[in-house]
């Protein structure tokens, strides 16, 4: 992809999750590799309303070359880019269900989105939860190398879900099935849903490779 087309789709794809109701206010945040750098979507910009030439654009080092500032969440955003290099893009929302979901204190931090139905499984993978940190902490980009590229998506405590996906509208649509299923299972949350059985989340995963890594905690290789 061209950096214009990464600009136009960027724009275009930011604004579908603001006018959804997945990102409020100046809440959020979208990057997408290009074959020089990275772009980003600004500071305290809004996703619905973002402006082709005013993302920013960073070389492969993390230096600023065009356009506003970085969102000051870049962090995580290069943390994924580092350590999965399948990645793409990078998707970061502060959508309802999935910051409710990580608001709660008895939820499994090792796999926080349960396996409801399997495009959940393909699409997202095996969650983890992250300790919470103030927004913008280098710590952030930290926690998320730590994992070595084990899990294509996360979700911050008290704060929101960070999704990766191989390009932009994967990842847009990944964060979008995660924030779904977290609905689901808030409207769940008093009964006793019937999950997908091991077998069947394997036989999933043997079936996207793509995901096979963020369901396993087998490192890097």
């Amino acid at each position: 992809m061209s950096e214009k087309a990464a600009r136009q789709s960027l724009v275009r794809l930011s604004r579908s999750l603001f006018e959804r109701g997945y990102s409020v206010g100046s809440a959020g945040n979208v990057s997408v590799a290009i074959e020089d750098g990275l772009l980003i979507t600004p500071t305290n910009a809004c996703l619905g309303f973002l402006e082709e030439e005013r993302i920013c654009k960073l070389d492969h080092q993390g230096r600023h070359l065009s356009g506003d500032l970085p969102s000051k969440e870049i962090f995580l955003h290069r943390a994924f880019y580092e350590t999965r290099p399948s990645t793409g893009a990078v998707v970061h929302l502060h959508s309802t269900y999935a910051t409710v979901l990580s608001c709660l204190p008895d939820i499994d931090p090792e796999n926080c989105i349960a396996p409801l139905t399997p495009y959940v499984v393909m699409r997202v993978g095996k969650v983890r939860l992250l300790p919470y940190v103030r927004p913008g902490d280098p710590a952030m980009g930290e926690m998320i190398r730590e994992l070595e590229g084990r899990h294509a998506a996360v979700l911050l405590a008290n704060h929101g879900s960070v999704v990766a996906g191989k390009d932009l509208e994967s990842a847009v649509y990944a964060a979008e099935e995660l924030e779904e299923t977290a609905k689901l299972l808030f409207l769940l949350q008093d009964r006793q849903p019937r999950l997908l059985t091991p077998e069947q989340v394997d036989e999933l995963v043997r079936r996207n490779p793509l995901n096979a890594r963020s369901r396993t905690d087998e490192p890097r290789g």
